[in-house]
């Protein structure tokens, strides 16, 4: 038996929502090798990513940190990630692992990783569909073999990107979900889709012309899962031809989930509603997670990084703003977590606070929707968020607000800097905050893949 540590396969999967997946309950099967890794581990019913978009999510994950304690609030995130925080790959590579990333190079939330690979994650190739899983395969199963031929352990992470838009599942996941008319004339319910001027030529670059059926977008969506779902499997198939799966720990979640046709959010990953808050979680360790475990509480994403190094048995003196799961997993108790702070700086800047029934929004700057500087959800009896009831309940807006002020100005205490909500003026490269929504909806526009793409990656900074 080998006596290297275990091997670490993290799977970032961008933009999956975990309500879109089986073993989370979905009616649609969409996910059945990942169901099937879930009931050999353990699953983690209410795992919310607090900070959107990319950059910050996988920020507190690599470094299990929150927005004040990574100062990374933004997708635009200006400069590099701070001294200040030390990342997974640092601390594995300080302790004899082989680090490799593909599928995320650029961005500042991926440092400190050995070696960098990619694929191509967003453009369809000549039939129109884009086969994003495979092409990462193509990258990921050759030097998954170079590093399991190694004495070193290693920590593999993969950025899966088929949840993203464009969702181009190719055949025949294109119809798996999806037996109607696409393009039947009696039905609009793509119209405000394609009248919503800053998303509106992005979409129609990668929707097929004269879709006007909603659902079928949204089937795309579930087919680029179903594919992605299937691809993977290839992974773990490897994993046991290499012999290597019993020393392997997998880690399977997600920086955001995704709005699809709700809020007025079409088919992207803004807005603080939980359709994009809310992800999965799912760990197998064969011998060491208990298989088909399922844990009903609140976990966060900074919980992740002090999880798989206590899982690793390593020892770092990183006092963590997330927790570790273990002994939860193990059937110990835990801090129960019943309340936490959410931020979005994508396309708009606002911030919030959520509890088991109450979601309380504030946007910080007018936004592009011409939705309410404040929004306040039940999410007892309203769970789906479609009814601001702000001006109903001022107390419960006045309450929520102190709640979630008095805990910004604990952190800003403990970490002696300024809430990032605050001080990331010129997240959208305007050179001033909005002032009305007009301006913003005039101002936001995405244009193209190429433009979108060019969102999440930057060149590396000295």
């Amino acid at each position: 038996m080998s006596t290297k540590k275990p091997n670490v396969i993290l799977f970032g999967i961008d933009s999956l929502r975990r309500d879109h997946i089986s073993s989370y309950g979905y009616s649609r099967l969409t996910t059945p090798h990942l169901d099937k890794i879930a009931s050999e581990g353990v699953l983690f019913e209410q795992h919310f990513s607090p900070s959107i978009p990319t950059t910050p999510a996988y920020a507190a994950m690599l470094t299990g940190m929150d927005v004040f304690g990574t100062d990374v609030v933004a997708l635009r995130h200006k400069g590099p990630l701070g001294d200040h925080v030390r990342t997974l790959p640092e601390v594995l590579g300080e302790n004899g692992y082989n680090t490799t990333c593909i599928g995320f190079t650029g961005n500042p939330s991926s440092r400190g990783f050995q070696t960098y690979l990619n694929f191509e994650s967003w453009h369809p190739d000549e039939t129109g569909r884009a086969p994003k899983a495979q092409n990462l395969n193509e990258v990921a199963i050759p030097e998954l073999e170079r590093l399991a031929a190694d004495d070193k352990p290693f920590l593999l992470f993969l950025r899966h990107m088929d949840p993203h838009s464009p969702y181009l599942p190719p055949q025949p996941y294109e119809r798996t979900f999806y037996g109607g008319d696409e393009k039947d004339p009696s039905i609009s319910s793509m119209e405000p889709v394609y009248g919503f001027k800053p998303f509106a030529d992005f979409l129609k670059s990668w929707i097929p012309e004269g879709v006007t059926d909603h659902a079928y977008v949204t089937a795309q969506y579930d087919g680029a899962v179903a594919y992605m779902d299937a691809c993977i499997q290839s992974i773990f198939a490897k994993l046991d031809a290499l012999g290597i799966t019993e020393e392997t720990l997998i880690v399977i979640t997600a920086d955001h989930g995704e709005t699809l046709y709700e809020h007025d959010c079409y088919f992207d990953h803004h807005g603080l509603y939980d359709c994009t808050l809310v992800v999965p979680l799912i760990i197998k360790y064969p011998g060491v997670v208990p298989a088909g475990k399922r844990c009903s509480s609140v976990s966060l994403i900074q919980d992740i990084m002090p999880t798989v190094l206590d899982l690793l048995g390593i020892e770092t003196n990183i006092q963590f703003d997330g927790q570790n799961l273990v002994k939860w997993m193990n059937g110990d108790e835990i801090k129960r977590i019943s309340e936490f702070y959410i931020t979005e700086c994508t396309w708009m800047r606002k911030h919030g606070w959520r509890t088991p029934e109450w979601k309380l929004i504030r946007a910080l700057e007018p936004d592009f929707h011409f939705k309410p500087e404040i929004e306040l959800y039940n999410l007892i009896h309203d769970p789906e968020e479609n009814h601001n009831v702000a001006d109903q309940e001022p107390e419960i807006v006045a309450l929520l607000e102190k709640r979630m002020n008095d805990y910004i100005a604990k952190r800003e205490a403990e970490t002696n800097r300024v809430n990032p909500i605050f001080t990331n003026l010129n997240w959208h490269g305007k050179g001033k905050p909005f002032t009305t929504s007009q301006e913003a909806y005039d101002g936001m526009y995405i244009g193209s893949i190429v433009n979108a793409r060019s969102l999440q990656e930057k060149k590396a900074e000295k």
